[in-house]
């Protein structure tokens, strides 16, 4: 059983050593829970239950204290596979939720499983999901300022390999502040999340670099096409280059290789294989 996260690059918000010290303490918090949970959970059910707690912590883009767009609004977007089943889902641009990756765990047993804007507020509506705003005072104060908006690169996600040798992937983001109202991120395309039976990759950094490179889709084919893990995202990493494509990623292969990579220093990140990791 191995699980890896992520919540974005240390430069999305504040760089002083408190607030490092701040992400370390909560993905090694949230890590420990996730791995917890895994022992006896699918995969699948992991990755939406860590990613879940990620959204719940003021600290990451994602969920609560997402960043705001150019109209004064938040919209989050959120993707999760299944490996064994390879089926997507996920929401894009959704308003006034809390937790969007619980709302494309519920779209899993649709045919239609990808859900933008209004059509996606009212099915989390019609499924329970109660209005919350994620707009903090801090976010507000950002927005309302400008202040540390101009390189925000941030969002969460997890990669998880359960005691099945199943794989899921989940990603969940706020965006990147003061971006053109309804801008898609890659966050809820196959280009930021994929997963299949040998591989599973959540990204962060850039989206539109993202969705160019198709990176997460990229990497996991190469793996089906027998790379390892790291052959096959220092590849397509190596790629990005061509356009200084801003990019970061954790993965878990079947074979249970865990790595995480970035092209710009740098992601925060943690890890639970046989010990736990966390970004120093």
């Amino acid at each position: 059983m191995k699980l890896i996260i992520h919540g974005g690059f240390f430069s999305e918000s504040s760089t002083n050593q408190e607030t490092k010290k701040a992400k370390q303490d909560a993905l090694t918090s949230i890590v420990t829970l996730g791995h917890e949970y895994l022992k006896t959970h699918t995969a699948l059910e992991t990755v939406v239950y860590t990613v879940a707690l990620l959204e719940d912590n003021e600290l990451f883009n994602a969920g609560i204290g997402s960043q705001i767009q150019s109209d004064g609004k938040v919209r989050l977007s959120a993707a999760l596979m299944d490996g064994k089943t390879e089926k997507f889902s996920g929401v894009i641009n959704v308003e006034d939720v809390k937790n969007p990756v619980q709302i494309a765990q519920n779209l899993l047993i649709y045919d239609d499983r990808v859900l933008s804007g209004d059509g996606a507020g009212q099915f989390a509506r019609t499924n329970g999901f109660e209005y919350f705003n994620p707009i903090t005072p801090q976010r507000q104060s950002e927005y309302e300022t400008k202040l540390n908006q101009k390189n925000n690169k941030g969002t969460v996600g997890c990669v998880a390999l359960d005691a099945d040798g199943n794989l899921a992937a989940a990603t969940s983001t706020g965006g990147k502040g003061f971006e053109i109202p309804c801008r898609v991120s890659d966050s809820a395309t196959v280009a930021g999340n994929y997963a299949n039976q040998y591989a599973g990759i959540s990204c962060t950094g850039v989206g539109e670099d993202i969705v160019s490179g198709a990176l997460a889709a990229k990497i996991v084919t190469r793996v089906t096409d027998g790379f390892s893990l790291k052959e096959a995202s220092d590849k397509s990493f190596a790629e990005l280059k061509a356009f200084d494509g801003f990019a970061g990623i954790v993965g878990i292969s079947a074979a249970g290789e865990v790595y995480h990579c970035d092209s710009h220093p740098y992601m925060v990140w943690a890890s639970f294989d046989v010990n736990l990791q966390v970004f120093s």
